[in-house]
């Protein structure tokens, strides 16, 4: 099955021009949600704005948008004002500015990632520019419009193709200089132990697909035992006992593979025989169960 294309835009690089579609690299796991419903008959609950100078409900038509430009003062925005804020309009332009070695560019600027693919009647120039990136080992960066805003953006040759990775810009990024570390001293003992426990576990290939969401999977195991009849129970954790750690008696045991799983959660078991709705709210019909979804 093909990939969907979310947009287009123009790649600008000195006089040439790379007509490109836009693709998700990725798609997120939906976040599990539970509604709001009221105890008494298994309902739907409704948000509502309520004034908080009067208490009273606001309907739609009575709200408008404002920004608070000082502490408890806003100026009023009406919708054609807000729609001037957004011009220029996002042109879908990518222009270029500058070619750089890929390591320069920080991770912790990295926000979003899209594929590119060419457009119609762009595919020559699409791989010329994919093939001489990837032969100077250097990646573009520059900026692109798009819905009413200024991206800063890199792109990238990837297996044949473009990449394009949405950065932050420099303001948005807080520093590191701002948490506070301590002040102490690593011991030469506890650093080769450690670098010793960081070369047992190396690996020369990520391989992610090694791993798995084990927290979502069991959430919506104990959802559907839920929606089957059954009522969920959490077994008591034991509280951690607060213990002075010897860092290099850690690290050996590290290396020795002591210690392993320590921490883990138990999982919640189903209490079998028990009927979904034995506790104090009253029960839903198990077809409304099964069908309230956020």
């Amino acid at each position: 099955m093909s990939a969907h294309s979310i947009g287009s835009a123009t790649v600008s690089f000195g006089l040439v021009s790379v007509p490109v579609r836009l693709f998700s690299s990725g798609e997120s796991s939906a976040a599990i949600s539970f509604n709001w419903l009221h105890k008494k008959d298994g309902a739907r609950l409704k948000q509502q704005y309520i004034c908080s100078k009067d208490g009273e409900k606001v309907e739609n038509d009575d709200r408008v948008k404002g920004y608070e430009f000082t502490k408890g003062q806003y100026v009023l925005f009406t919708k054609e004002e807000l729609v001037a804020l957004e011009e220029p309009k996002g042109t879908g332009a990518i222009d270029i500015h500058e070619f750089l070695p890929a390591d320069q560019v920080d991770r912790i600027y990295m926000d979003r990632t899209y594929f590119l693919g060419p457009d119609k009647g762009g595919e020559r120039a699409y791989k010329l520019l994919s093939e001489a990136l990837k032969k100077t080992k250097r990646v573009a960066l520059g900026q692109w419009a798009a819905r009413g805003k200024q991206y800063l953006i890199l792109v990238r040759p990837m297996e044949g193709g473009l990449a394009m990775e949405q950065l932050k810009y420099p303001e948005e990024l807080r520093s590191i200089a701002e948490v506070p570390l301590g002040k102490t001293d690593v011991k030469k003992g506890e650093l080769d132990l450690a670098i010793k426990l960081i070369d047992q576990a190396a690996s020369d290939e990520f391989k992610p697909e090694n791993y798995k969401d084990n927290v979502r999977r069991r959430i919506l195991d104990l959802i559907q035992q839920k929606v089957e009849g059954h009522e969920i129970t959490e077994e008591p954790a034991e509280a951690p006992k607060t213990q002075v750690i010897d860092l290099m008696e850690a690290l050996k045991a590290s290396l020795k593979g002591k210690g392993a799983g320590a921490g883990e959660r138990k999982p919640a078991k189903r209490a079998e025989g028990k009927p979904a709705g034995a506790a104090k709210a009253a029960p839903a019909p198990k077809r409304k169960v099964s069908g309230a979804r956020g």
